[in-house]
């Protein structure tokens, strides 16, 4: 399974606008991030979870041209602002499947809302099809099941996703210990590690070095970063072994 990482920053991504922190301020094209949001590709099988504001820009960078569903995590804007932009999938392959939580499709509903009423008719609307999902129950796109792991966004309750041996968590602030049984045996983790000072709605670096160090998955990869975590190939010298930060393009397998 090919996962590959469509963006890596936080809700203003990096640089952010008229910011003049030396991070944002960086040539590294590692240090620039757009909006967080993952491809995950396995033969018959070709899922984004999130779709932000940055998400045309993120499909022409990959030449994607099929999607077989998008699975949000919450409603958050820089998680699904990008909705618009479903419609050249769902021109050429009929109506995009969007999996989502019942209270957040009534938020994509009511924002996006010439996508989903019928009576709103015109040339080039985008087409989607929502199905609702719920944090305690599996289910399964084409051959992949999916499992839907409760966490934590500040007061918010959101969803993390584990596909077989691979698990993203992003925007994490808390997780049970009943739901941490769900990522036993992981091969790979994605895990929000937003800065090093605490945030009330995400995990800042110490934590998500915490959690790595409860799951013990083979690999973790750090996303959701802002520019106060720092430069990335420094930070990435001081994780321990096997822990990484991900950048923008990056490609693994699972």
């Amino acid at each position: 399974m090919k996962i590959t990482f469509l963006g890596t920053g936080t809700s203003q991504g990096i640089p952010v606008i008229g910011c003049d922190h030396p991070v944002c301020l960086s040539e590294n094209p590692k240090d620039k991030r757009l909006r967080s949001s993952v491809l995950i590709q396995d033969e018959d099988f070709q899922i984004v979870i999130d779709c932000g504001p940055d998400f045309r820009m993120q499909m022409l960078q990959t030449g994607i041209r099929q999607l077989d569903a998008i699975i949000f995590t919450h409603e958050h804007s820089d998680h699904t602002a990008g909705l618009d932009d479903i419609r050249q999938f769902s021109h050429k392959n009929g109506a995009l499947p969007l999996y989502a939580e019942a209270r957040v499709l009534r938020d994509l509903h009511k924002r996006f809302e010439y996508i989903f009423n019928n009576d709103i008719i015109y040339e080039g609307k985008p087409q989607a099809k929502s199905v609702q999902i719920e944090a305690q129950k599996t289910f399964k796109i084409k051959s992949k099941t999916i499992v839907p792991i409760a966490i934590m966004h500040g007061d918010l309750p959101i969803l993390g996703f584990r596909i077989g041996d691979f698990a993203y968590l992003t925007d994490i602030s808390f997780i049970t210990p009943s739901e941490l049984e769900k990522l036993n045996g992981l091969k790979m983790l994605v895990v929000d590690a937003l800065r090093i000072e605490p945030h009330y709605t995400h995990f800042n670096l110490a934590q998500a070095l915490d959690l790595v160090e409860t799951i013990k998955p083979k690999q973790t990869y750090f996303t959701h970063i802002s520019h106060r975590l720092g430069f990335h190939d420094e930070v990435e010298k001081l994780l321990p072994e096997r822990v990484y930060l991900s950048y923008d393009g990056l490609e693994v397998t699972v």
